[in-house]
């Protein structure tokens, strides 16, 4: 984000005024669009409120911007007194269109981060950078002739990816299959919008699970989907439910992610699982099997996935390399029939004629080498280790405030509050005291949950974190008594 030179000679408030005349001149904010309030910009620039004051007075002058006593300040639609030409309506047009936006959680989340960097990061579902493995990718980047094509590819990818998938899925997910009925992807999350766009139609019944990553995606609600609540409990998901749902509202598709769930870290209990292959088979029910966090399993071996022991051909099975090396690589998979993979990778062709073909050829040569087990037993290791500082930190901070089941995988601690407290000012607070979070209702939940990822801040933030959060707690807590 810009901000001021303060050694330059030009005044602060020149600077600025000079910034805004340049953004309103590159169209950022059209003719009578909204300016942010002058207490506002003072705090992104890290400027007194009174010299915004002097560079809006500045643009006034020039005629660029008007202001309005209870209607802010805005771009002008009649700039140095020249006859207005008409101009899109973009604020309309943004409102606009069938794709809906980012939940206002997660779109305030992301503005937090991006304008207070220092914020320690429990939201972020990502590895930090000291859990990915660069050094192993670098050397791999600089090996002879690693880059070897530089063109369209095969719209269901990388033809030597797809084949050191059909390798890995066997030896480390039990998985059977071939390479072409692989679709590669940029990730879980494009995997799930082919889905939701491709073979599923408006007014369309499925079900998801409670709470589920999948209740902070819109694309459920852009696509016309209904959605029907699978509850999860320490077992996971109970299959009979979906026999229900079906009878119901005659469910059309079911999604699920059986292995360390995000946000609770449960696993699917293996009689539920075969119960769940049973129904979907009488029923001939897709199962749509997200399994990004098996192979954070940290002691034990990790849980196989339902596709290993699919005999009936019910599961699509997305994978992704995001949680368990790189989410910057942006490769993701799908494994299902061909027919399916064919209708998927045709629509993805056309949006964007394929996945860059470098990521692609740099995920084939790591699955190739022999840093990927090294690698994995690491991830596991330091996984575990920030785990339990972050139920350290719980304890010694939120001691009888905060209730919790300990996971054996996965990226996430699912956490309910004791005190009663309302999930937006929660998080408004925790910003202020320095520390972002996930509430749970993003994730379909009642108010008073909270997902921290343990994966993404730094070791010694952690229990830093924390405190910033049980500080926020108690002040919103103690107000209320007030």
């Amino acid at each position: 984000m810009w901000k001021p030179d303060r050694q330059s000679k030009q005044p602060l408030y020149e600077q600025i005024a000079d910034h805004l005349e340049r953004r309103i001149s590159y169209g950022e904010f059209p003719p009578g669009s909204l300016l942010p309030s002058e207490r506002k910009l003072a705090e992104q620039l890290g400027v007194n409120r009174s010299t915004v004051v002097q560079s809006f007075a500045e643009l006034r002058s020039m005629g660029i911007i008007e202001s309005r006593t209870g209607s802010g300040t805005r771009v002008s639609k009649y700039k140095w007194g020249i006859t207005p030409k008409h101009t899109p309506n973009w604020s309309r047009y943004a409102e606009g269109g069938s794709f809906l936006p980012n939940q206002p959680f997660m779109r305030r989340i992301r503005k937090a981060l991006t304008e207070h960097p220092s914020l320690i990061d429990f939201a972020s579902g990502e590895l930090s950078k000291d859990l990915s493995p660069i050094d192993e990718i670098t050397t791999l980047l600089n090996e002879p002739q690693s880059i070897s094509y530089l063109g369209y590819d095969n719209p269901q990818g990388y033809t030597p990816l797809r084949q050191a998938l059909v390798s890995y899925l066997r030896d480390y997910r039990g998985i059977q299959t071939t390479e072409s009925s692989i679709l590669i992807t940029s990730g879980s999350q494009q995997s799930l919008y082919l889905i939701t766009q491709c073979l599923l139609s408006p007014g369309d019944a499925v079900a998801i699970e409670d709470p589920s990553y999948c209740y902070s995606l819109p694309m459920f609600q852009s696509a016309g989907l209904r959605l029907f609540r699978l509850p999860v409990d320490q077992d996971g998901a109970r299959p009979e439910d979906i026999r229900t749902l079906y009878k119901k509202h005659r469910i059309k598709m079911v999604f699920i992610n059986p292995n360390f769930q995000n946000p609770t870290g449960t696993v699917l209990k293996a009689e539920q699982r075969i119960q769940l292959l049973n129904i979907a088979s009488e029923l001939g029910l897709p199962i749509v099997e997200d399994d990004p966090f098996s192979l954070t399993a940290y002691k034990e071996t990790p849980p196989s996935p339902l596709k290993s022991i699919d005999s009936t051909g019910s599961i699509l099975h997305i994978g992704s390399f995001s949680k368990i090396a790189a989410s910057g690589l942006r490769i993701g998979w799908m494994v299902a029939p061909h027919t399916i993979v064919e209708r998927l990778a045709d629509a993805r062709q056309q949006m964007d004629f394929g996945l860059s073909v470098i990521p692609q050829q740099v995920a084939a040569q790591f699955l190739k080498s022999p840093y990927v087990e090294p690698h994995l037993d690491r991830l596991r290791m330091n996984l575990l280790f920030r785990r339990d500082l972050l139920i350290e930190a719980l304890e010694k901070e939120l001691p009888g405030l905060v209730c919790y089941t300990i996971p054996q995988g996965g990226l996430h601690m699912w956490c309910k509050l004791v005190p009663k407290v309302h999930d937006g000012k929660l998080l408004e607070e925790a910003i202020k005291n320095g520390v972002v979070f996930v509430p749970g209702s993003v994730y379909g939940s009642d108010s008073g949950f909270v997902r921290f990822t343990f994966a993404r801040p730094q070791v010694e933030e952690i229990s830093s974190g924390v405190s910033k959060f049980a500080k926020a707690l108690q002040n919103l807590t103690n107000n209320r008594r007030e």
